[in-house]
Order: structure tokens, then C-alpha cells, then sequence
């Protein structure tokens, strides 16, 4: 308690007197408390008193009336340097741009981002690379695919017996059979593990990643990202334009034609039954030609890229111990005179398919019919199918009676 005391004491008589500072390091005036705010000091506010004994010299004259006077803060320099400009390489993020997003397409253009900013690669090394590694995602179906192909073909014999049987019963209006044999089709490929909805594991998987990133590469293009103006490669330097000499769209459609007569990702279209599907896909670059000379550079570059990965794959997947090492059956080459269903041109082919639509089309409207005329005649009067009512009674003296007397 003594001690508290004289901490107390101690503190009040302490000095309190405020040292200003002149311009030199000394010496140094001592101000008073109680003469602080008289004399010249009168006009200083409270608060910025210790300002002013930190700041004001004695030896510099009154100088109180600087701080009645507030300067007029100083005019922003027009003509200033943009902050791209200070900070070389910078770019706008896609976000201002109204790019990106959680969406299959913003996925697409996050990762193109991702690839360029934080990996510091040119625009056609991210397409080059986005390209294989989602490629490289569905390798594991490709070789599911591959392997349902092989085993497809290799009982290829014992199916088109089967689905040449239930063509001609179906063709012949027999029903009965043409469901007999379907049930039995289906009975052998779930026997030897057969599904030909396999074979479409890869197109229907590849769809949806072609498309977001068609749409993707195309908004980067059309919005434009500046700095894919000089993004490209060789003679395409700007991807957010078509190509001017024509040489990627022709790059594009020779690579597509190249897969199809080599081989599919899912499937060699080889056999028999699928030479007309063969026949349609060998006229899709011819088709899509036209269009795609007005693609901005971009897309044809992803595409192009997507062709080669395609043609390295088949011809990897074509070697026979990388087949044996993914359990992929060796293909059985079949004698189109061994098969039960011969092998046909093109036109033959599609005037076939024509008559098998047009008969299954007679066969469906007759059934229909005879439907309606079963729930009429079930709902309706009985109509009368014989000259004589068999039912009516009948005398002696009738002709009829007579008549049967002298048969």
C-alpha cells in the first residue's frame, strides 16, 4: 500500500514540460503546460497541439497560421500508364471478360486458362495439351470398346445366321419366328459376352467434351483474348481468325478420313454389316469442308490435334502385344464367301436397307389394323359372314328343308 503511495506521488509531481524542437538537433526549448495555449500558442487546438511542438521551430517565427490553411491536394496526372502496360505479360483474367464459369464450356476455358497463366504456355501448346489429356481420360473406354469389337467380329458368322433368319421370317410376316430368333440372338451374346452398345462408349462420351470445347475456343475467339492473336503457330499465328490459306480446315478432313479407313477409336468398320455406316462416314469431310474454312483457328486446332491423337491411338492399339498386354482378342479375318451374308456395294446396300424399312413398315401397319378390327368387332354388333342365319328355326315346308331332304 506504501508502495502505491509513492508510485502516485511520484507521477504527479513528475515534469511535464514539452520540449519543441528547432531545426537543429539542439538545443531544445521547454514549453510549460500552463503557458501552452497563451501567447502565441493561443490559436492551437487542443489535439494538434503536440503536432505543433513536434513540428514548429521558435526560432522560425509564427508560424500558427499554417495550420488554419489546408492545401488543395495535388491534380492525378492525366495520361498515366495503364496497369497492363507497368506490369509486362499482364493479362485480363477470363472472369472480367465473361468467360469461365462452372459450366462444361467455363470448365473448359478455366483449364485453357490455367495451362496459359500458371504453366506460361502459348494458347496452341494449351490446346495441344488440353487435348491429350482429356484423350487420355478415356482411354480405359476405347479399350473396352476394342475388346467388345474384336469379339463382335470374331463370331461374326453365328450372328449373321441368326439376323438373317429373323430378317426373312419378319419379311415373310411370321412373327412368331421373327421373335424366336431375336430371343435367340440375344441368348448367344449374353452366352459369349457380346453388347453392341459398347462399340458407342467412345462417341457418346467424346460428344460432349467435342462440343464444350468447340463452344468454349470459340467464345475465347469471338470475344477476342487479345493475346491469342499471336497464339498460334507457323502460319497460323492468330487462332481467333479462320485460316487465310486454307491448310488447316484440309489438314482437318484428310486426319477424319485417315481415322475412319484405319479405324474408329471404338471400332475396325471392317465387317460386313457395317460397310453402309462406313460409306456415310467416308462423305463426312467432304461435307463438313465447307464449314469449317470459316472456324476461327482454335477449334481447327483442337480438331486436328483430337485427329492425330486419334491415328497414333489406332495404330498403337493395332500392335499385337500391346493388344495381348490389354487383353484384346486377335481379329478373325472372314472370307465374305464363308459368311452367310454376302458382301454388298453401296447402292445395293441402301436399296436393301429401303426394302427392309419399307416391308417392316407394311408388317407394323397390318398388325395395327388388325388390332382395330379385333377391339371393334369385340365392342360392336356381329357382322354377318353368310347369306342365312344358320340359327333361325325353320319349318318342314321350307325349300331349304326340302332341298336337303332330296340330298
Amino acid at each position: 500500500m506504501l508502495f502505491q503511495e509513492a508510485l502516485a506521488a511520484n507521477c504527479y509531481q513528475r515534469s511535464r514540460d514539452y520540449h519543441v524542437a528547432s531545426g537543429n538537433a539542439y538545443p531544445r526549448t521547454a514549453i510549460k503546460p500552463s503557458t501552452l495555449f497563451n501567447g502565441k500558442y493561443s490559436t492551437v487546438k487542443p489535439i494538434t497541439a503536440a503536432v505543433l511542438v513536434r513540428n514548429l521551430s521558435t526560432a522560425d517565427g509564427d508560424k500558427t497560421s499554417l495550420l488554419n490553411t489546408i492545401p488543395e491536394p495535388p491534380a492525378i496526372p492525366q495520361g498515366g500508364p495503364e496497369i497492363a502496360d507497368i506490369v509486362a505479360g499482364a493479362e485480363p483474367a477470363f472472369a472480367t471478360l465473361g468467360l469461365g464459369g462452372w459450366t462444361p464450356v467455363g470448365i473448359v476455358q478455366n483449364c485453357m486458362e490455367f495451362l496459359h497463366i500458371g504453366l506460361d504456355l502459348p494458347w496452341w501448346g494449351c490446346i495441344a495439351i488440353g487435348t491429350v489429356v482429356v484423350r487420355t481420360l478415356l482411354f480405359p473406354l476405347v479399350i473396352a470398346s476394342q475388346r467388345n469389337a474384336a469379339k463382335m467380329n470374331n463370331h461374326m458368322p453365328q450372328l449373321q445366321v441368326l439376323q438373317m433368319k429373323m430378317t426373312e421370317a419378319r419379311q415373310a410376316g411370321n412373327a412368331i419366328d421373327s421373335a424366336r430368333y431375336g430371343q435367340e440372338m440375344v441368348l448367344f451374346m449374353k452366352e459369349k459376352k457380346l453388347n453392341p452398345l459398347k462399340n458407342m462408349l467412345v462417341p457418346l462420351a467424346q460428344a460432349p467434351i467435342f462440343i464444350s470445347f468447340f463452344m468454349g475456343l470459340r467464345e475465347m475467339a469471338n470475344t477476342p483474348v487479345e493475346s491469342m492473336r499471336d497464339g498460334g503457330l507457323f502460319w497460323f499465328t492468330d487462332l481467333t481468325i479462320c485460316d487465310q490459306f486454307y491448310a488447316l480446315p484440309v489438314i482437318t478432313s484428310l486426319t477424319l478420313f485417315l481415322t475412319i479407313e484405319l479405324g474408329t477409336d471404338s471400332a475396325r468398320m471392317s465387317a460386313a454389316n457395317m460397310q453402309t455406316a462406313k460409306y456415310i462416314l467416308r462423305a463426312l469431310p467432304l461435307f463438313i469442308f465447307p464449314f469449317t474454312i470459316n472456324f476461327p483457328g482454335a477449334i481447327l486446332c483442337y480438331w486436328a490435334c483430337s485427329n492425330f491423337f486419334s491415328l497414333i491411338q489406332v495404330g498403337f492399339l493395332r500392335i499385337p502385344k500391346v493388344r495381348d498386354f490389354f487383353k484384346i482378342d486377335r481379329i478373325v479375318t472372314h472370307r465374305p464367301e464363308t459368311l452367310p451374308i454376302k458382301k454388298k456395294g453401296f447402292t445395293e446396300g441402301i436399296k436393301e436397307s429401303w426394302t427392309n424399312m419399307k416391308i417392316s413398315k407394311e408388317l407394323e401397319e397390318r398388325a395395327r389394323i388388325d388390332e382395330i378390327r379385333f377391339q371393334k368387332a369385340g365392342k360392336g354388333p356381329l357382322v354377318k359372314t353368310y347369306k342365312y342365319d344358320p340359327t333361325a328355326p325353320r319349318t318342314a315346308g321350307t325349300p331349304n328343308a326340302v332341298n336337303a331332304k332330296k340330298r
